[in-house]
């Protein structure tokens, strides 16, 4: 059986993970650069060498019996280790919080830098449509993607999928870096739900790291969804003011700030780990299904692809 799977994140790749255990061909297609999506980590080059932000996911959790193994493999192949810091069951990906999803990418065919416009269902199966694309058909296609870009694929394909999908909105979210060329001394190295931070953490504190001393600041789902269409400079000003002013500091100059704005940042939850149409053969994967954490989009991948 060969499927195609669009979406190279958490999801998609728990999906393939699952999926080619049983002998299927799959080939994943994603619209980034390279491997993170929501797990990204970003590097800044400043005076004092390149200063790294996971600008998106801060932590993960391995609270499932089936995901606790998994994580237990990526610790010993060193490319996530807990931060006891924030919590005895808080995991990063070291030394980035995308390795773990270029651990699981190498292991499988993806196409990174494709954007999927559109696919049809023929006698013969799927196709894809997108730039670049060849005329391949698959026995079956799996969406591992935002819900909000769930309905322009399958909405005239499976209309009962598209509107979970449609029900499920994601919250938004602003992210500020902070880049210094001194570690800066403050109280604590992360803050939660203070006015219209989140979350703010020194990202460099985190196992692993290296560079400046790196800060990574997040809005609040309120604040970002009444600020989304800011410029970045005001944001940057804001959040930077407000994490100073928790911090009880005046925090000098940046060798850099900058700022990320994530329109589907926290996920919903439709209350089921996967959607998958035996008589079509389409699915949907991804953590809106379940639950907006790192984990949930494991589950719900692996899930699919156990069904299938």
């Amino acid at each position: 059986m060969t499927i195609a799977i669009i979406g190279a994140g958490m999801a998609g790749l728990a999906c393939a993970e699952a999926l080619t255990s049983r002998w299927t061909i799959v080939r994943l297609f994603d619209k980034g650069r390279g491997p993170g999506g929501r797990m990204s980590t970003r590097r800044v080059s400043t005076a004092s060498g390149d200063a790294s932000f996971d600008h998106g996911a801060q932590y993960f959790t391995a609270r499932d019996p089936a995901f606790a193994p998994v994580v237990a493999d990526w610790e010993a192949q060193g490319v996530a280790a807990p931060w006891l810091a924030v919590g005895p069951d808080a995991w990063v990906g070291t030394p980035g919080m995308n390795a773990p999803i270029k651990h699981m990418a190498a292991r499988h065919d993806v196409t990174w830098g494709c954007r999927i416009e559109a696919i049809e269902r023929t006698s013969q199966g799927w196709t894809l449509a997108g730039d670049g694309l060849s005329p391949d058909v698959y026995d079956a296609v799996i969406l591992a993607i935002p819900a909000e870009q769930v309905s322009a694929l399958i909405g005239t394909h499976a209309p009962d999928m598209a509107a979970k999908a449609d029900a499920a909105k994601a919250l938004p979210c602003w992210t500020v870096m902070l880049a210094f060329e001194k570690a800066i001394e403050t109280p604590t190295d992360t803050i939660r739900d203070a006015g219209a931070i989140g979350w703010a953490a020194r990202n460099s504190a985190k196992p692993g790291r290296t560079g400046p001393d790196a800060w990574v600041i997040q809005a609040s789902p309120d604040w970002s969804t009444a600020h989304l269409e800011d410029d970045a400079e005001t944001v940057i000003a804001h959040l930077s003011q407000t994490w100073a002013e928790c911090m009880a500091i005046t925090a000098p100059q940046p060798l850099s700030a900058t700022a990320q704005r994530w329109r589907y940042a926290r996920s919903g939850n439709a209350g089921t780990d996967a959607l998958w149409d035996e008589t079509l053969k389409i699915g949907v994967c991804g953590d809106w299904l379940l639950g907006p954490r790192i984990e949930c989009a494991w589950l719900s991948g692996t899930a699919l692809g156990n069904r299938i």
